[in-house]
């Protein structure tokens, strides 16, 4: 859990970085969206972001290799608690009371999953599943051209719930890859999914970062990281709770969830700062 929290810090402080740099990079600008990408990663900030995404990435792999996801992916939905913290103080943003209690929401939720959660499941799924991660990969990626194609809110929502479900698979493609040798890893599956899933997200995340209702994408990045993933660990993989604490284990997902929901406006935060930003 320290290491699922520590990623938190790691991805909640990034998403501020790489809001900013997104719309700076978009400002003005034409292209789709892997000539925003490209012009994004010309940002220092972007940069920054991407290297806090690295670290949080080793972290995410090391508390997925020791508690269950679902506590995992909801301490990542968690992050959304770092970016309203670091916004209101690198960006002075100020946090109504409301805001705050839902941070203590998060905090509490992550407090009884701590509590609940026992150590990761002891199985390593049917054989199918790590094919069923690779088509749900290129799902994210046909998800993302059909949203790319919208407008407005349910552009932002498509592309956000695209890019927490190609997150959800590198969860779970973490905990099928058995071996890390390099000649296992080329005829495993979950490797090309954990590829696929975390290289498709990073591009819708940023074009729902700069296009769009940010709010609204955060939102479904949340719910496509967190609920499919837990329930693949539950049903497949063997994840489960301390003796006879399912029911706190259960209060304590859907509370932080809640809370991370409640979050969900702090990606508009950098868009304000991203109006004067240079490069």
């Amino acid at each position: 859990m320290v290491c699922a929290l520590g990623a938190a810090v790691c991805f909640g402080t990034a998403t501020v970085l790489q809001a900013v740099a997104a719309r700076t990079a978009g400002a003005g600008a034409d292209g789709g969206d892997a000539a925003l990408l490209l012009r994004a990663l010309r940002q220092w900030r972007y940069l920054a972001g991407l290297a806090l995404d690295g670290l949080g990435f080793l972290l995410q792999i090391a508390a997925l290799r020791s508690v269950p996801i679902y506590a995992v992916g909801a301490a990542l939905a968690a992050s959304l608690a770092v970016t309203a913290v670091v916004a209101a103080r690198l960006l002075r943003v100020r946090l109504s009371g409301l805001e705050w209690g839902a941070i203590g929401v998060v905090c509490a939720g992550l407090a009884l999953l701590g509590l609940a959660s026992g150590t990761e499941g002891d199985r390593t799924g049917p054989g199918w599943l790590r094919y069923a991660m690779v088509a749900a990969a290129v799902g994210v990626l046909l998800l993302g051209g059909i949203g790319g194609r919208l407008s407005g809110r349910a552009r932002a929502l498509l592309l956000g719930l695209g890019a927490g479900c190609g997150f959800g698979v590198v969860e779970v493609a973490v905990r099928l890859i058995d071996s890390l040798r390099p000649a296992d890893l080329l005829t495993d599956p979950a490797a090309y999914a954990l590829l696929l899933g975390g290289g498709a997200a990073f591009l819708l995340l940023t074009s729902a970062l700069q296009r769009g209702s940010v709010t609204t994408a955060t939102a479904g990045l949340v719910i496509g990281e967190t609920i499919g993933p837990a329930a693949v660990g539950v049903v497949w993989l063997g994840d489960r709770t301390r003796e006879g604490m399912t029911g706190v284990a259960a209060l304590g997902f859907a509370v932080a969830v809640a809370g991370a929901l409640l979050l969900a406006r702090f990606g508009e935060a950098p868009a304000q700062e991203g109006a004067t930003g240079g490069t």
